[in-house]
């Protein structure tokens, strides 16, 4: 089974990358996130075409997440524990994969920066949010995976100049310890699950000629039940599609379990 994440960048600007992903790589989830359109603009046909069934919550011009795949699921929409919250950040699925019940969450993070402003403030109230339900989660006992952009750099190895981003809201102590709580409860990182190597990035801004450089950050993580991870068989960052015409600013990364 093979599960992918990608923060497109607007689902809009980049429906032909979107689909010929989807044909080159044939994921059975694909995790979606910074749609940037409401539920109504997503390219529903074209990515049904495909053979995918697709639940989408979008936001107008801004967040917004989907999950892609190829049988139908279940689905719910937002995180728990702040109704109040009306961002579109969160989606969740129930899959079944012919062994078992795979859970698998889209997620997009809040930035959080500045860090002195509010913004930061939302962004670790958000985290807390995640860690009670993810706990709740592995409750269950279920192949589980929260997917997405998280807005986090976990460590000085997944950046190319700790000292460039010492100050950032991605990389503060507090951000990195919100992340390191979720491991803890008993997730796995999937990429550090299967190398310790430096360098491995999915995220290129697009000023200062950063990718043309390798100036890259690594905040797009899958994160694995026990069950999952005990599956897991391995980890792609697809860093090609950075290079094409007009890409988004992250790459996809996938997973593949057994």
């Amino acid at each position: 089974m093979k599960i992918a994440t990608w923060n497109v960048n607007s689902v809009r600007q980049r429906t032909e990358r979107l689909l010929r992903y989807l044909k080159d790589e044939s994921p059975d989830v694909l995790c979606l996130q910074e749609l940037k359109c409401v539920d109504e603009a997503f390219p529903m046909l074209e990515v049904e075409s495909l053979g995918y069934n697709v639940a989408v919550h979008g936001q107008k011009a801004l967040n917004g997440v989907a999950i892609l795949a190829k049988v139908p699921f279940e689905v719910t929409r937002g995180l728990a524990g702040d109704p109040a919250d009306i961002h579109a950040r969160y989606i969740e699925a129930v899959i079944p994969d012919g062994k078992s019940i795979v859970r698998v969450a889209s997620l997009y993070l809040p930035n959080g920066n500045p860090p002195d402003s509010e913004k930061y403030s939302y962004k670790l109230a958000w985290m807390e949010r995640l860690y009670a339900h993810a706990r709740r989660l592995l409750e269950y006992e279920e192949v589980t995976i929260l997917a997405g952009d998280f807005n986090v750099i976990p460590d000085p190895r997944d950046c190319f100049d700790p000292k460039v981003w010492a100050g950032d809201a991605l990389f503060l102590p507090q951000t990195r310890q919100k992340f390191q709580a979720l491991i803890n409860l008993g997730l796995t990182d999937a990429l550090r699950a299967t190398t310790d190597a430096a360098g491995l990035y999915t995220f290129w801004d697009y000023q200062a000629g950063a990718w043309q450089r390798n100036r890259g950050i690594r905040i797009d993580h899958l994160l694995l039940s026990p069950r999952a991870a005990d599956r897991l068989v391995r980890v792609t960052i697809d860093k090609a599609r950075r290079g094409e015409d007009k890409p988004s600013d992250h790459v996809p990364v996938s997973i593949e379990l057994n």
